[in-house]
């Protein structure tokens, strides 16, 4: 059977009944996913590099010593656990982070400019900032289900169980951060 056939599921039971391989297909499975998800919220790659593998510590050791009870869920399980590290990061240092993004990839480049001359990419760069500080004045759960929609690609499902709403709620909150932002952009004249 082909490693990328079988469930998460499957793929824990055979790690924690001892079998190294499957947690290299459960990591490589997922990894993008959590990499840009910790990324967005840290904004800093080497940062970013540390929360993942201690992210991944935490999973061997939960695995490990036998505490794993998530069945179906390993994605949001090692997300939330991803997400617990950044926030434990941020009350370390009491800073809180900002939703806009430094050198890594960019929510707004979905913004699709054609950046054919100077002045269209200096048009398009004050655009995406302007919709960033659109973005940063959402209320906190309305940004979170935007951000982890539109910038780590995650279906409504995931990010319901990542956040512990259900998917109704995760789909109202991203029906009025989109609303918000376009009654946003009307007011402050930002067309796209």
């Amino acid at each position: 059977m082909q490693p990328q056939s079988v469930s998460d599921k499957k793929l824990v039971k055979q790690y924690m009944s001892g079998n190294e391989s499957s947690l290299q297909v459960l990591i490589n499975r997922h990894k993008d996913k959590v990499f840009t998800s910790i990324m967005f919220t840290v904004k800093d790659t080497y940062l970013a590099e540390d929360i993942f593998q201690d992210t991944f510590v935490k999973v061997v050791d939960t695995l490990r010593a036998g505490r794993y009870r998530e069945e179906d869920k390993f994605l949001p399980w090692v997300l939330r656990i991803a997400h617990n590290l950044c926030i434990d990061h941020f009350r370390r240092g009491k800073r809180m982070p900002m939703v806009t993004t430094g050198d890594g990839f960019d929510i707004f480049d979905v913004l699709k400019f054609s950046d054919t001359n100077a002045q269209e990419k200096m048009i398009h760069e004050q655009t995406a900032e302007r919709v960033r500080t659109l973005v940063n004045s959402l209320p906190e759960e309305q940004k979170q289900v935007l951000v982890l929609r539109h910038y780590s690609d995650m279906s409504f499902k995931e990010i319901s169980d990542m956040t512990g709403v259900s998917i109704n709620t995760a789909l109202g909150r991203m029906r009025y951060a989109l609303i918000n932002l376009r009654k946003m952009m009307v007011e402050k004249n930002i067309t796209i």
